[in-house]
């Protein structure tokens, strides 16, 4: 039960993207043992409130190496909210996923294809979104099953 570094990668998006599911992510990985590591472009780090302990790093060579998982998400700027920016070359591809420690690939879907991450590394073994997003079953599941136990 190795502890994992785990990148939490920021990626292009065509609209703006609130920072709920990013800062929800961050701050129950600072809650374990694991390394996480926060890769995004000047302008777009989260609240400090939820980046805890984590290293931020806007360089995303340097994010990756060795990095175990790679779960890309978009958000919009924190200090500048809604502010979108034109960073396409955050595009993740093999060449970015090669830098990782044979890392897999997350991402919560919907994605959008070749914009968010190329379809080498979505349709890639090492990718797991299929499985990411097959945890919403349950999740949803225990949600309700608490909801409707209480209501007697």
């Amino acid at each position: 039960n190795k502890n994992a570094k785990i990148v939490l990668a920021w990626a292009p998006h065509v609209i703006s993207l609130p920072q709920a599911v990013a800062n929800s992510f961050a701050q129950w990985v600072n809650k374990t043992s694991h390394e996480l590591v926060i890769s995004c472009p000047k302008g777009f780090e989260l609240s400090p409130e939820f980046t805890g302990k984590a290293t931020i790093l806007h360089d995303q060579c340097s994010a990756y190496r060795s990095a175990d998982v790679i779960y890309a998400k978009n958000w919009s700027s924190y200090n500048d909210y809604g502010k979108i920016g034109n960073h396409a070359d955050w595009i993740i591809d093999k060449q970015k996923m090669s830098r990782t420690n044979n890392g897999i690939f997350m991402h919560c879907l919907p994605v959008r294809r070749n914009v968010v991450v190329k379809d080498e590394v979505l349709d890639s073994e090492e990718s797991i979104h299929i499985q990411q997003a097959s945890n919403r079953v349950w999740a949803a599941q225990a949600v309700l099953f608490s909801i409707l136990k209480d209501t007697g």
